[in-house]
């Protein structure tokens, strides 16, 4: 951007005129120069003086004093299986699920564990193994150390170095790449200086110290704030990042944020970025949810997350319109599989979770979470909403099956109606050999709201209404019940010509097709 600079005897007479109707605003000059304040500007202003009960500390030398020896760099040699694709030159794998993800979006999503030796930042360059750096932290005398999995993600050998410059060798004792989190022991020595996890969490505008190993410069401090909670940045199926503003780059990855009591309530994690620099956006796991995973690490060596056993949904706008909903909260059971917890618990495509044992579900992202932090085994009592009546149910949670299934995710797709006001033609499923149930989608009115909605021929429509459908005359009927009982949307359950079942809320518009 070109900076036009004032010059001449013009300018600085324009400049003192400008900073002379800047002073008077803000009442440099004295009362008597205001203008009268407006009932707007009033009622903005505060009844009182706004006061500060904490103040930022003039330095945080006090709290890296005191924790900074618990802070490491961790160094790793790749084993043979390590991608050598040019998505990982941020750190081992890095490029493991990006190949789905648009060009735009990859530098966002990219972790910041740097390459080693020839990957760039202050290390030499020369020929040997390829390897990686990143941070972590000691959390335990006995040496335990707490990092990213993506930092010693298929890891030959590991080695951490320590503030007193001692390198010790270590070795992974777990990682669990759906959280991004990885347990180290250091294999030599003991009685080691180590840092503790925050009992409560930070609170957006909190003072945070981030201290790590960026670009190789092992032992950097950098300070911010809490910018935000509860990021989803589309990294994992867990996403529940603290957003900080303190300086974060590469090789940072796996390092701690502290908060000013020398507390660990995050390990910083990813970075946003157009340049692969820091510019402010940095993306931390929580203090709760890495000791959570560390803790089975620690005893098991790997992770069992609590199972449901349904395929869920957000609820949307339009969703929550066709359930009679006030709000779109919470999460829409698109089915519960076979002999699952949810099954044998008797929940049912249509019901709505709006609790986890008194505690409110705001999405179905949430309740993932929520249900995957739990251990298998344990009792949980469900609140859910069907057909406008509210029911609990108390399921004994599985354990997640280790083939990827999730806990419970799918995206707000959108279909359609069958009614032929909404630009559809339909037929008994059967007659057209689709199905043994539901209505087929014979035809689809491309300029109707069927099609704006992405319904296709060939889908069938198993329920409208939460009522099982067979003819065009049953969703014609639940229509009309819908509209009779004053829904802005009808609600259905429709199956695509893939199989895959989904639920979408049309808009019952008078005008419609």
């Amino acid at each position: 951007m070109t900076e036009t600079r004032p010059s001449g005897r013009t300018s600085r007479r324009a400049l003192a005129s400008v900073a002379a109707a800047a002073l008077i605003a803000g009442g440099a000059l004295g009362s008597g120069y205001l203008p009268t304040a407006t009932p707007a500007y009033a009622q903005a202003l505060p009844k009182s003086p706004i006061e500060a009960p904490e103040h930022p500390p003039g330095s945080f030398a006090g709290i890296v004093n005191k924790v900074k020896p618990g802070v490491v760099s961790v160094k790793v040699k790749l084993d043979d299986s390590a991608s050598s694709s040019s998505d990982d030159e941020d750190g081992p794998n890095q490029g493991r699920n990006l190949q789905n993800v648009p060009p735009q979006l990859r530098e966002f999503f990219k972790r910041f564990g740097q390459n080693g030796p020839g990957g760039g930042g202050m290390q030499p360059q020369h020929q040997g193994p390829r390897g990686a750096v990143g941070s972590g932290f000691i959390i335990s005398a006995d040496g335990y150390v707490v990092t990213n999995n993506h930092v010693v993600d298929h890891a030959k050998t590991v080695q951490v170095t320590l503030d007193d410059g001692r390198t010790l060798d270590a070795k992974v004792i777990g990682k669990d790449a759906k959280t991004d989190v990885a347990l180290l022991k250091i294999t030599e020595g003991s009685s080691f200086p180590y840092v503790q996890f925050g009992k409560a969490a930070p609170q957006v505008g909190d003072w945070v110290v981030a201290i790590g190993n960026p670009f190789g410069l092992g032992g950097t401090v950098t300070a911010g704030i809490v910018s935000a909670r509860g990021r989803d940045i589309g990294a994992g199926p867990y996403d529940d990042f603290l957003q900080i503003d303190a300086p974060i780059n590469k090789g940072n990855s796996g390092g701690p944020t502290f908060n000013v009591n020398g507390e660990v309530v995050g390990m910083n994690t990813a970075i946003a970025s157009p340049s692969g620099g820091s510019v402010g956006l940095a993306f931390a796991i929580p203090a709760e949810t890495v000791q959570a995973v560390v803790d089975q690490l620690r005893t098991d060596g790997k992770v069992a997350r609590g199972y449901l056993g349904v395929q869920i949904q957000p609820v949307t706008q339009d969703i929550a319109e066709g359930l009679g909903l006030d709000k779109a909260k919470g999460a829409l059971v698109d089915h519960a599989e076979n002999g699952t917890p949810a099954a044998k618990a008797g929940l049912k495509a249509g019901d709505v979770i709006e609790k986890v044992n008194g505690d409110t579900v705001d999405s179905a992202r949430e309740l993932s979470r929520r249900i995957a932090g739990m251990k298998p085994g344990a009792k949980v009592e469900l609140s859910y909403l069907r057909g406008g009546k509210s029911d609990t149910a108390t399921v004994t949670l599985g354990t997640m099956p280790t083939d990827g299934t999730k806990v419970a995710s799918r995206s707000d797709d959108d279909s359609t109606n069958g009614q032929p006001r909404l630009g559809l033609q339909l037929a008994p499923a059967g007659d057209v050999g689709l199905s043994d149930q539901g209505v087929a989608v014979v035809q689809v009115d491309p300029d109707g709201p069927a099609a704006a909605k992405g319904i296709e021929a060939g889908d069938v429509i198993l329920d409208v209404g939460g009522q099982s459908v067979s003819r065009p005359s049953d969703v014609a009927a639940q229509i009309r019940a819908a509209e009779s009982s004053g829904r802005k949307a009808v609600l259905m359950r429709v199956k695509s010509g893939k199989g895959q079942t989904r639920f979408v809320a049309v808009s019952l518009s008078k005008n419609a097709g």
